[in-house]
């Protein structure tokens, strides 16, 4: 078999974890490596690949079926335009851009030109999600009524010594981690339409917030609450629950989700379930019944990579698509602007 030669652009953290992916992969090998700083070329020596300084160079000299663009936030849309106009298809990391109007002008172009984009959404590849959305979907739970959220960690003094940026405006947990949140609400419960916030930066005091209180409206009618904070010794988080990114410690009796419906409730990613056995007994005297959804527990980053072998081989459509990409955009923006107004912040879906 002929693999699927992929470039990697940005060889940060994210970009090192789809490198090992690549490196596993049955279907897809790691074709070079796109970094001008000094640690990249012994990241590129080490998996035995070419080092380019730029993705002009890559593509002129080697050139790829395919690209994943771990690109710092700020390059996102240039090196996207770039690879379009070079017909190449892409894994393009999240956000799909650092602000909303890019991000529609992005998402134009891909429109226009007909692109192949995946969005790095990894958790949308998990397994633990993939149950998750069928058991909502089979229709066990009745109709969907809420969903609690939390994504509650501490982020050691260092991660903001070491990058002061993350103390500014244009950082903070909503931009770099509710983003994650809203792609997996979305999934579970469907699109969101309204939000409202409450943030706090009281503990650190930094201009950006570290605590974030969040009310959600979904266009079936169900509504949802959200925590957020990067300051709270709480293990209330996918990375601490899901037990998929082993450089995570994790509990198995937390869970950062709870969707429920009229005729039951389930808790992810313990995959929890109750039920109330017939609907005419639905009621807080009677005793539910209580059961625990079987499922898998392995790297999405790994099924994401093969996902986009299958996409740039155009066997498939992106699992999350540039427009997915922008919508988690536009409600991450929409959270930021309620908590600075106090406004609720409606989302236009067309």
């Amino acid at each position: 078999m002929i693999k699927t030669r992929i470039a990697v652009a940005g060889a940060g953290y994210i970009g090192q974890a789809h490198m090992a992916a690549l490196q596993q992969s049955p279907s897809c090998q790691l074709a070079a490596v796109v970094d001008p700083s000094p640690a990249a070329q012994a990241l590129a020596a080490q998996a035995g690949v070419a080092l380019y300084a730029s993705l002009e160079e890559m593509i002129e000299k080697d050139r790829p079926d395919g690209v994943v663009l771990a690109t710092p936030n700020q390059l996102h849309v240039a090196h996207a335009q770039l690879c379009m106009n070079a017909g190449l298809a892409m894994l393009l990391e999240k956000p799909i851009a650092p602000a909303v109007e890019e991000g529609r002008t992005l998402v134009q172009m891909a429109d226009e030109t007909g692109a192949r984009i995946l969005i790095g959404h990894h958790r949308a590849h998990s397994p633990i999600m993939a149950k998750a959305r069928e058991v909502v979907k089979s229709g066990v739970l009745g109709r969907l009524v809420s969903v609690m959220g939390s994504a509650l960690f501490v982020k050691p003094d260092h991660y903001y010594v070491d990058a002061p940026w993350r103390r500014e405006v244009g950082a903070g947990p909503i931009l770099l981690n509710m983003i994650h949140e809203v792609h997996n609400l979305r999934m579970l419960c469907g699109e969101i339409v309204a939000v409202q916030a409450f943030a706090s930066h009281a503990v650190r005091d930094f201009p950006v917030e570290d605590t974030v209180a969040i009310n959600l409206r979904f266009a079936n009618g169900a509504l949802g609450t959200f925590m957020l904070s990067d300051t709270a010794a709480s293990p209330r988080s996918w990375e601490q629950t899901s037990q998929e990114n082993t450089a995570y410690p994790a509990y198995e009796d937390e869970d950062c989700y709870v969707v429920c419906g009229t005729d039951g409730s389930l808790s992810i990613p313990t995959m929890r379930l109750k039920t109330y056995p017939r609907s005419e007994d639905r009621s807080w005297w009677k005793p539910f019944e209580v059961g625990v959804v079987g499922m898998i527990r392995q790297d999405p980053i790994v099924h994401q990579m093969e996902h986009f072998g299958a996409v740039v081989r155009g066997e498939t459509q992106p699992l999350v698509s540039a427009r997915d990409g922008l919508l988690n955009l536009e409600v991450t923006d929409a959270i930021v602007r309620a908590a600075k107004t106090g406004r609720v912040i409606e989302i236009n879906l067309s």
